[in-house]
């Protein structure tokens, strides 16, 4: 070996350590950047308990059971059952009202008076048929005494009972033509409109002094113990609700359950969508016909009672994706999820978990956020 070779070999070594060395320290830092960047990377997230109580973050297990909930624009509305609308039999002049807007009404009580002449031909006509009927009777019995006593032939007393028989059938009409048009007015030419139904008058079209034609509505009386709501739903959605089905009706500051009634089996031309009236209970009076609110239908469907739900605030989006974080004992790991119909304030989980573990239910985006420090850490 000569001289140059042995220059050469002894300068080919400490290039070789350099190089290792320099190779050695960037596998190193490489291996640190990915052990400190790789969980969020992989969807794993490192927490210690005490770390994720000082983050907020709450945990909790998916609810197992019940289907799907829609909340919808609703209005209430008098129960058809129960609304009655008032009118006049006859035509003529308003001369008295007896009852406003909002106050009640006994059945058969008065509440407005007409005063017309049609009204004093019908109050004549039934006063005289009693007239003629009284009449009648009183011709009948002295005919049944006459003939008793042989003084009367038996033509007679037919002739009597005919008479007496077509008197009673005038009257009757008479009372029955009175009776459809009103009570007693108190004048031959007055007749009184009285409520068919106990309740409440919820629409008055008359004033003082008004003049009617027959057959005009002049008030609305309902019972409002018992009241309907009205809401549409989508024909796809309308095949899951069935009589009987429990609504929750809310409003500002109240809330209440009403009951399926009435599903139509046809959509409405105007909005091609199905009308469903439900019965709500207004016995203590807190709601108002005509008041807009929100319904929440509960739709069934097959495994609805196997369904499984998350809040709404468990799931994130996680490239792109619907995702909840799933408790492990490293801390979380990112389960992606399909979604289905929403249930209230929860969601419903098609796949992606099994209903036993435990989640981030509550300031999951803490968790989402924490994802993203990692993959800012990994791109620099």
């Amino acid at each position: 070996m000569n001289s140059r070779t042995i220059a050469s070999a002894s300068l080919a070594l400490p290039l070789a350590l350099i190089l290792a060395a320099c190779g050695g320290s960037s596998d190193g830092a490489s291996e640190a950047a990915s052990a400190k960047t790789s969980p969020s990377h992989e969807g794993k997230i490192t927490l210690s308990a005490e770390q994720i109580a000082s983050a907020g973050v709450k945990i909790g297990r998916p609810m197992v059971g019940g289907g799907a909930t829609v909340e919808l624009p609703a209005m209430i509305e008098g129960d058809p059952d129960r609304t009655q609308v008032v009118s006049a039999s006859i035509g003529g002049r308003i001369v008295s009202l007896t009852r406003n807007l909002g106050q009640s009404v006994g059945s058969g009580q008065t509440l407005a008076v007409i005063e017309s002449r049609e009204a004093a031909s019908l109050n004549a006509e039934f006063k005289a048929a009693r007239a003629r009927l009284s009449l009648a009777n009183s011709n009948l019995a002295r005919e049944q005494r006459l003939f008793s006593q042989r003084v009367s032939p038996e033509q007679d007393l037919i002739a009597a009972r005919t008479a007496a028989t077509e008197a009673r059938i005038a009257f009757r009409l008479a009372q029955q033509q009175v009776s459809a048009a009103g009570t007693g007015g108190g004048a031959l030419n007055r007749i009184g409109i009285t409520a068919p139904i106990s309740g409440q008058v919820i629409s008055r079209s008359v004033m003082l002094g008004q003049t009617v034609a027959a057959d005009a509505e002049l008030f609305r009386v309902a019972n409002l113990s018992s009241l309907s709501l009205s809401f549409n739903l989508q024909p796809r959605d309308a095949g899951r609700v069935r009589p009987g089905a429990t609504v929750t009706v809310k409003a500002a500051g109240r809330e209440a359950t009403a009951s399926v009634s009435y599903v139509s089996p046809a959509l409405d031309a105007a909005t091609r969508q199905v009308p469903v009236i439900a019965t709500l209970d207004n016995r203590a009076g807190q709601w108002r016909v005509g008041e807009p609110v929100t319904a929440s239908v509960t739709l069934t469907g097959t495994g609805a009672d196997s369904a499984i739900r998350v809040p709404s605030t468990a799931i994130q989006t996680i490239d792109g994706k619907p995702a909840v974080f799933v408790r492990t004992s490293y801390g979380f790991k990112v389960s992606p999820v399909t979604l289905g119909d929403r249930a209230g304030d929860s969601v419903i989980v098609r796949s992606g978990l099994s209903g036993s573990e435990q989640i981030a239910t509550i300031n999951s985006f803490t968790l989402k956020a924490e994802i993203g420090k990692g993959e800012a850490g990994e791109e620099d």
